[in-house]
């Protein structure tokens, strides 16, 4: 059984989940099958990753009545993309996702970003030039009050934020009815992000990692950055506990009470990303940095 993570409305949070992110399509639904059949009991999504309705296909194959798993044994979250942030289109977007992934509620809903694109159905709205196009007239502190409504209608148990910085949190919090419970961010030991992970402790909001294992596919990486599944301190752990270098650095989140959300296609790799149970790989379980140094 993974470790759960208690959120502030008293849902328990599977610390491990499958990220959905950059999964193609014609991948992504074996991937949650496998998955779930490995004991995943979390799935991220997001209306921006593309991929809702095939995910969808594979929960609706494991979930109901007759199947091996009910709707209350999953945590899924999806996310509200940057061009459905008018409060006029914030149940719409909810909606299409959950028909997509064929539920009739979501654990938890996110803000994807804390700014607003154009209305529109394009997902990244441009100029000619190639720069985005901004909705200045739709604040987030209006989409999260859309997003509360949601909670109100049933259609989601709680909302959350994703790529939110502390001020911007803190000016949530203070127009909050219903508090945000999660920030979702870049984490990895190459970006520990020790002060906004300590901040949002501090405010009742649990913090989950994407790109987890340093994703050297995320479109902001810089050309000849490291990659940290292949940085020889982190291999040398992996074969001293006898562990993937991708369990070492999941577990390292475990530790540090961080949840995460790796994501393979491979099912060997998702069974393996999910095995994290075991001898501790690093001691002090709030210490901010990776345990490079630490013996075996």
């Amino acid at each position: 059984m993974t470790a759960t993570i208690t959120l502030s409305t008293g849902q328990q949070m599977p610390a491990v989940g499958l990220g959905t992110w950059k999964s193609a399509q014609g991948q992504v639904k074996q991937a949650v099958l496998a998955a779930l059949d490995c004991d995943y009991r979390h799935i991220d999504c997001a209306a921006a990753y593309s991929n809702e309705r095939e995910v969808g296909e594979a929960l609706s194959e494991r979930l109901g009545e007759g199947k091996p798993l009910r709707r209350e044994d999953i945590f899924v979250t999806s996310k509200l993309w940057n061009t459905k942030h008018h409060p006029d289109d914030v149940e719409d977007a909810c909606k299409k996702s959950l028909s997509d992934l064929r539920l009739s509620y979501l654990d938890l809903y996110l803000m994807h970003w804390p700014m607003a694109f154009e209305r529109g159905d394009e997902l990244m709205p441009r100029r000619l030039d190639g720069t985005v196009r901004y909705d200045n007239n739709t604040h987030y502190r209006d989409t999260w009050a859309a997003m509360e409504k949601l909670v109100d209608q049933g259609l989601v148990k709680a909302i959350g934020l994703s790529n939110f910085n502390a001020r911007q949190i803190d000016d949530i919090l203070s127009i909050a009815k219903h508090k945000p419970v999660v920030n979702q961010v870049e984490c990895h030991p190459y970006l520990v992000q020790t002060q906004l992970v300590s901040q949002c402790w501090g405010r009742g909001l649990a913090v989950t990692a994407y790109s987890p294992l340093g994703s050297p596919d995320r479109p902001w990486v810089t050309p000849g950055e490291a990659h940290l599944l292949d940085d020889p301190r982190v291999v040398g752990l992996a074969t001293c506990y006898n562990k993937t270098p991708a369990q070492v650095i999941i577990r390292w989140h475990i530790q540090r009470g961080v949840i995460c959300i790796p994501k393979s296609v491979t099912p060997s790799r998702i069974k393996q990303n999910i095995e994290i149970d075991g001898q501790k790989v690093w001691r002090d379980a709030k210490h901010p940095h990776f345990p490079f140094s630490d013996p075996c």
